[in-house]
């Protein structure tokens, strides 16, 4: 007679807890919003953090399509580039006419723009997924941004259209003149967005989404017309990617034809798949991640480009699950405490691993500079020590740490798949799933 009662009381709690737990992550993710820019107040940090809220919001759509709903598409920066173009000429109309709508809303928008588009060509692209959509998506976006050069009028030609966001009607007392008051829009807009997203993934819509994306035909039979749920999903994603679009008009004061690019497609792409698109926080953590090396690798190397395909390679050989699906693989050995036993190999990987990652740095630095100095001599900074591009010694360090660390690490992580398998039997025998 105790069991059923012990065993509803034990899924009430389980159920209490994961909702306190739910709220929790979300409101630590608020209290963290508010919080980082008065620890790193300067300028720079400001300027980071802004750029991260917005690829996180465009990331984010992005995996409306390719994570729920399985589009892979190569266009996805027209529904962002026209988001952002609405909203500099509303900005601008705004000014000029003195009409009553504040900067706040001027996100919103920019993703009706981009909700306009994808309603308009969506219909059409949607009917088939694949890689079908994915040709078609390729080149509505090559279209668009080509028409952007052409149509001066509407997209100002290659200087793009400028605007001036302080000439908005104030509210509450703030100009967003200030990066500080931006990067608050943008955080506001970026807990709204995500939230938004979630919401959706949690919705009929959204589990009728991950049975397009698996099976199609049994959504047929079920009696769903998986070309309609498609065209929604894309709807949507244009509508949030339009929001992101709108934010950098803000953040920028400019709308020109590099919002509309396929460079633009492409790091959203990047984001979305080297986060992990199973997962919602994937896209969050790719967000993050490639908009810090982008920041960061411009200002250090001219074959910045080249590591993103270095790395976006790796994940797809190695991880493609992406690094959300890494940390969720981890999960299990946590619940279990057998992680621990883990933890040793992976110390000892590490170690050849990054000789072997510094290796590489090496060749490509060399490599790169050797020939754009046409054999002259360049000085290399890894991690400290100055390397000349030039000097046998530099290609004999690169080749050792390159080969040595290869060879080393083949060994070590074998060590690490074995550390891995004794855990995960170890968690599967006390009933988790590993």
């Amino acid at each position: 007679m105790t069991n059923p009662v012990t065993t509803a009381t034990a899924a009430t709690k389980d159920e209490s807890g994961g909702t306190l737990s739910f709220y929790g992550i979300w409101l630590i993710a608020a209290v963290a919003l508010v919080v980082l820019p008065l620890i790193f107040s300067s300028g720079g940090s400001l300027t980071s953090f802004s750029l991260i809220g917005i690829s996180i919001i465009f990331a984010l759509s992005y995996n409306i399509l390719l994570g729920q709903t399985g589009l892979l598409s190569f266009g996805h920066a027209v529904q962002y580039g026209l988001g952002g173009f609405l909203a500099v000429h509303m900005m601008n109309a705004v000014a000029s006419y003195d009409w009553p709508i504040p900067l706040p809303v001027i996100p919103l928008i920019g993703g009706i723009g981009g909700l306009a588009f994808a309603t308009l060509v969506g219909w059409v692209m949607t009917k088939r997924a694949g890689t079908v959509f994915a040709m078609i998506s390729l080149g509505i976006g090559e279209l668009v941004a080509s028409s952007s050069l052409i149509l001066r009028s509407v997209f100002g030609g290659e200087s793009g259209i400028t605007t001036d966001r302080t000439a908005l009607p104030h509210i509450f007392g703030w100009t967003f003149g200030p990066q500080l008051q931006v990067y608050y829009l943008i955080a506001f807009w970026v807990m709204i967005s995500a939230i938004a997203m979630y919401a959706l993934t949690r919705t009929p819509l959204g589990r009728i989404c991950n049975a397009v994306r698996d099976n199609p035909e049994r959504v047929e039979f079920i009696g769903y017309d998986p070309h309609v749920v498609r065209y929604f999903a894309y709807m949507f994603a244009g509508f949030f990617a339009g929001i992101a679009g709108g934010l950098t008009a803000i953040n920028f004061e400019i709308a020109n034809s590099a919002y509309l690019g396929a460079t633009q497609s492409g790091l959203v792409l990047f984001a979305a798949f080297i986060g992990g698109t199973a997962y919602f926080f994937g896209p969050i953590l790719g967000a993050i991640l490639v908009t810090y090396l982008q920041l960061g690798l411009t200002n250090v190397t001219s074959v910045w480009q080249l590591y993103f395909g270095i790395i976006f390679i790796g994940i797809v050989m190695f991880a493609p699950g992406g690094i959300a699906g890494i940390l969720m693989k981890h999960r299990p050995l946590i619940r279990a405490r057998t992680l621990g036993t883990v933890i040793p190999s992976y110390l000892v990987a590490a170690l050849p691993t990054l000789a072997l990652v510094l290796g590489i740095i090496l060749s490509i630095e060399t490599v790169a500079r050797y020939t754009a100095s046409e054999g002259e001599g360049n000085v290399i900074n890894l991690v400290g020590i100055p390397f000349v591009a030039t000097a046998p010694t530099t290609w004999a360090v690169a080749v050792v740490l390159v080969v040595g660390g290869f060879l080393i690490a083949r060994v070590t992580w074998r060590r690490v798949a074995e550390a891995w398998d004794r855990a995960a039997t170890v968690a599967r025998d006390r009933g988790y799933l590993a």
